[in-house]
C-alpha cells in the first residue's frame, strides 16, 4: 500500500536524514520525503500500513521535533 501526505519539513537536509533514517524502520518497502512540495509518501504492507507508518514518524521527529504530517 502506497499512501501520500502532506507534511511540514524545515529544510532539505533534515528531510533527506529523516527519509534515510525511516527507510531503515521494519516493513517500510519505500520512503519519500520531498522538502520542496512538503509530501511525505510511504509504501508499505498493507495489513501493518499504521504501525509502520506511526514508527516512521516517531524516528522523524528524533530528527526534526517540529516534524507534523496531516493524517
Amino acid at each position: 500500500m502506497k499512501k501520500k501526505f502532506k507534511c511540514e519539513v524545515d529544510c532539505a537536509n533534515c528531510a533527506a536524514k529523516m527519509e534515510d533514517a525511516g527507510k531503515k524502520v521494519e516493513g517500510v518497502l519505500d520512503l519519500n520525503i520531498n522538502f520542496m512540495t512538503q509530501k511525505f509518501t510511504l509504501e508499505a504492507e498493507e495489513d501493518k500500513f499504521q504501525q509502520v507508518l506511526d514508527e516512521v514518524v516517531k524516528i522523524c521527529k528524533k530528527v526534526e521535533p517540529d516534524f507534523e504530517i496531516e493524517v
